[in-house]
């Protein structure tokens, strides 16, 4: 009698537990949680691409008002990068989701953070350029433009990445940043000869070695969104791999 009980309890509680799993409401539910998930990161990296953007043409065209907007906005990528992380972490107490869902978790959760620093070194361009609008026009200063658009390149082609599922666009951004470093090395050895020479620039010039340094940084983080990408659709970990193919 008491086994016939017992192995009643475990079936009912078995039926439940399926109900519960192909319940329309719970699956609802989850399909909006990890929908809001993917929409809340690439909202936040169009913020994130669109302050870097404003932060370098306000160093280019000498904007105090661009910049200063720049600093400002920073409140939001923060509130972004917050609720993006408690979504995460509601997904992982509601659901324990597996496998690609569990991935989708994490790798948002981490894109988030490279993304927040990224909109740092875009607060810190922006902090730079109003320094150096403070004094004379520098010739100098339009050598941060190529840099940036490698930098942009590969930010725009990491969002690709994590939005269009490819893991080869993800995986090629490490070979990529090669490029940018050589000219960031390039530009940077320019602004230090130029700080030697000085006749009293030679602040103005440690900012745009600065900036460069920020440019150089967004193309690492860049890369770092884009082997987060790959891990989601591939569960592949690129991170300190000589090769980075997609396997």
């Amino acid at each position: 009698m008491r086994m016939a009980f017992e192995l009643h309890s475990r079936l009912s509680l078995l039926i439940k537990l399926v109900y519960i799993m192909h319940s329309p409401h719970i699956l609802q539910d989850f399909d909006a949680a990890i929908t809001a998930l993917r929409g809340e990161v690439l909202s936040m990296a169009g913020i994130v691409r669109h302050n870097l953007q404003r932060a370098v043409q306000a160093l280019l065209e000498r904007n105090l008002d661009l910049a200063n907007s720049v600093i400002a906005d920073d409140d939001e990528v923060d509130n972004y990068e917050r609720s993006i992380d408690q979504l995460g972490m509601d997904v992982l107490v509601r659901f324990h989701p597996v496998a690609s869902d569990l991935r989708l978790v994490v790798a948002s959760m981490k894109i988030s953070m490279n993304l927040e620093r990224i909109a740092d070194h875009a607060t810190t361009i922006a902090k730079r350029a109003r320094k150096i609008s403070s004094s004379a026009e520098l010739q100098d200063t339009n050598l941060i433009e190529p840099i940036y658009t490698l930098a942009d390149g590969l930010l725009r082609d990491a969002i690709s990445s994590f939005n269009d599922h490819d893991c080869e666009l993800g995986a090629s951004l490490h070979a990529r940043d090669k490029e940018l470093d050589r000219v960031y090395k390039s530009a940077a050895g320019t602004f230090g000869k130029r700080i030697e020479e000085a006749q009293g620039r030679g602040l103005d010039y440690l900012h745009l070695v600065l900036v460069l340094r920020s440019l150089e940084r967004v193309g690492d983080l860049a890369v770092n969104i884009g082997e987060d990408a790959v891990f989601l659709e591939s569960a592949q970990d690129l991170r300190h791999e000589s090769d980075r193919t997609v396997k």
